[in-house]
This record gives C-alpha cells, structure tokens and sequence, in this order.
C-alpha cells in the first residue's frame, strides 16, 4: 500500500528536513542501488488534492515496473516551497520532487539540487517549446524536468443561466459587453473575480486583454528591447480592466478567490474568468453545474484579429541529484513522459497533459483545448517575467488592486510593471 502524507503533516515534515538537512549525506557515486533490488522512489508534490488519483496513475506505473514502488507524498501548496528546497539540501529528500515551472524552477537548478535530464529521457521532443520551456534552465539551456500540464486561460459561463436569460457564447466585443450589460440588468453579477487574492488578476489582464496587446507577438518585442509595458497596446489592455469592473462584484477587492469559486459554482456570478484547472474544482463544489468556456471576443483596437487562450507549463517532474535511486528515477520520467502517463493526466487528473496526442473525455475541456488550439498566446508574466525579483506577476497584481480602488490607472499600472522589471530583466538576454 503506497504511503500518504497530507497536508495536514506538511509542517511536521517540515521540521524534520530541516534537522536531516544539517547532517552530512553521501555523495550520487556511493549510494547507486544495486541493480535487481526492489526500490522505493518517493515523490513529492503540492497537489494534496489530487492524492487518491496519483495514486492510481502510479499503481499503473507499478504494475509495468516491477521492482519499483512509488511513495507519493503530499504537502499543503503554500509552505511546499520551503519544504522542497530543504529536503533536497538534505539527505531525506524526495527522489523524484514536482517542481514549479519557468522563474521559480531556476533557484533549485542554480543550487544543483535538481539531475539534467537531457539525452536520457524519451518523448521530450513531441513537447511543445513554450510548454518544456518551463522545465529548462534559463542560464545554461539544459532540461531539467519533465513538464506536467498544461493550464489555459479562458472565460466560463453558466449554461443555464445564459439559456434563461436567452443569451448566447459572444463572438464580438459587443456581444461580450452586451451580455454582460443584460446579467447586470437582471440583478445576476455578470463576472466572479476574487481579486483579494492579487495573483488572480493578471490571468484575469490576459484573458480579457491578450488579443489587445498582441499576446505572442508583443512577448517577442517586449523581450527583445523592441518595445516595453508602457506600450500603448498593453496600456490599452489594462484600460480594458477599469472598463469591466462594473461587471464584477461592487465590492471586488474584498471578494476572496475561494468565495468567487463559489459564487459562480452556486449561481450567484454567470462567468468565471479563470485557468482549465478551476475544472475540477467546479466539478467538485457542484457536480450539476452545467458549464462551458469560450474565449473573450477581440476588444476594439487590438493588435490581433482574433482572440486567443493564454497558456502556461504547470508543473514538472525532476530528479534529486542526490537520489540514491537515479537509475529508477530516470525510469519513471520516461514513463511521465509517454502517451501512456499523458492520457492518465487528462482521465485522472483532469489536467491538459504537456504530452501531445492525448484525448480529453470531459465536455468543458474538449471545448477549453479545442478553444486553445485554434489560439494561443502565453500567460505573459507568468512564462517570460518571473525570473527575478519582484515577479512580474505580483507587481501587477497589486497595480490592478490599486486600480480598482481608483488609485492608479492603467498607464500608471503599467509604468509601474515596466519599472519593477526593470530591476532583473534585460531586454536581448
């Protein structure tokens, strides 16, 4: 019976890897297990609540692998970080760590903590680049993980909410106003946005302004000097935030990211402006929720002619450089890296696989990936502008609470996005 740990022992274990992390460990040569005895991998992540399905993902992995049992242990998301960096400092880390994606994967790289994996995993190069750019070094280039999921930003709807009130999926901006201005209208709120937890808001910027800036096309030029944040277009999409916050709850700042959930998953809110992994959770909160998703129409005056999801890696799949099992590791991310795996992702997990040719079962997400492949963009400061200090992502989260509250603008948003990037990121580097 494979081992639990959930997040109610988070701290506990905490405590114990910083003691195991002062004592001495043996170096990769010396501890290799010898080959033909059984091995006990143990895997860590952050996800407590997807414990009963990477449960049943690994008892398959198990079943073809004979010889190896997987130990997957889970700690609460918010103290996952300091854990991780302890435990692989350590001697009793885990063999095979999830580990975050693009800027927050970089600092375990950098203290050697994590084994490349180039060469000696299969099936990376199907992986789409914006996607196993999440799982590289930014420094030297190398891979150093297996990439997850896939996570895509879109808006959600009420089916019966939209049917009651004989409103339709908008396919202009006009559209999406309207059917905005007839929820309001008809005392519904039109949009649920926990923006009390500022990390919401720039999914909610992209979503609704990636096609006004440009999505792929300005990344290109933000990050080669051609252009920066206090470009017109990207003022232009923050503006869009301002220009929707009737539509949000009056009281929008105060509005946590755990009540907006419910709000829309009880039928108080029409629309959900959030990531494919509110899927599950929806799911879960109401199972009789009838939903969908669709992409927020091309704003007037955008750059591009057509709207598009924004998307990011979530999450990869590393090996300790001090496991004292690599070559059984390296066994399991070839596994993590096959259709086989991918397809137990999209059925168990209710996740998009970073692994390509996987079919989706769940209506919502047939239309969400669907949605994806007919427009992509990435989620801008999560994938480029989260390599130094402050992330890209924090500052402008607390800049669109600010202007919700009426205390900045866009261009002073964005102003102060370019001037707290500027502190790390060098353009043409």
């Amino acid at each position: 019976m494979r081992r639990r740990i959930l997040t109610t022992a988070a701290l506990a274990a905490g405590t114990a890897l910083l003691l195991s992390a002062c004592a001495p460990s043996a170096s990769s040569g010396d501890v290799e297990q010898a080959s033909g005895d059984d091995v006990t991998l143990k895997v860590w992540s952050w996800r407590t609540e997807d414990v009963e399905a990477y449960n049943a993902i690994f008892d398959v992995f198990e079943e073809e692998h004979p010889g190896i049992t997987v130990e997957f242990e889970a700690f609460q998301n918010t103290e996952y970080n300091q854990i991780l960096t302890t435990g692989l400092a350590g001697s009793d880390g885990p063999d095979v760590p999830m580990v975050r994606a693009y800027g927050q994967l970089q600092p375990n790289i950098e203290a050697g903590q994590l084994e490349p994996i180039d060469g000696k995993v299969d099936g990376l190069d199907g992986i789409a680049d914006s996607v196993i750019a999440g799982a590289k070094g930014k420094a030297d280039g190398q891979t150093y993980a297996v990439p997850l999921a896939t996570q895509t930003l879109q808006m959600f709807y009420n089916k019966q909410i939209f049917e009651e009130q004989g409103l339709e999926v908008p396919t202009t901006w006009d559209e999406f106003i309207d059917v905005n201005e007839k929820l309001l209208a008809a005392g519904i709120t039109p949009m649920a946005l926990g923006a009390k937890d500022d990390w919401i808001l720039p999914i909610f910027s992209d979503i609704v302004g990636s096609a006004r800036y440009g999505g792929s096309e300005f990344e290109q030029k933000v990050l080669s000097g051609e252009t920066d944040f206090t470009d017109p277009n990207y003022v232009g999409a923050l503006q869009l935030i301002t220009d929707l916050q009737k539509y949000l709850t009056p009281d929008v700042v105060g509005v946590s990211y755990t009540d907006s959930q419910i709000q829309f998953t009880s039928g108080q809110a029409a629309q959900f402006p959030g990531g494919s992994f509110e899927i599950a959770t929806f799911r879960a909160q109401n199972p009789d929720l009838d939903f969908g998703s669709y992409q927020v129409p091309v704003p007037d005056g955008a750059v591009l002619d057509a709207p598009v999801s924004p998307a990011y890696a979530d999450g990869n799949f590393a090996i300790n450089s001090k496991s004292k099992h690599k070559e059984a590791a390296f066994e399991l991310l070839n596994w993590l890296a096959t259709p086989e795996f991918g397809q137990l992702v999209a059925d168990e997990l209710n996740q998009f696989s970073a692994i390509p040719g996987v079919e989706y079962s769940d209506e919502v997400m047939q239309e969400a990936w669907s949605n994806y492949e007919d427009g992509q963009a990435p989620y801008l400061l999560l994938v480029d502008f989260r390599y130094g200090e402050p992330l890209g992502t924090a500052v402008l989260g607390a800049e669109v609470q600010k202007m919700f509250l009426g205390q900045v603008d866009a261009a002073g948003a964005a102003a102060a996005l370019q001037t707290g990037i500027s502190q790390w990121f060098t353009p043409g580097e």
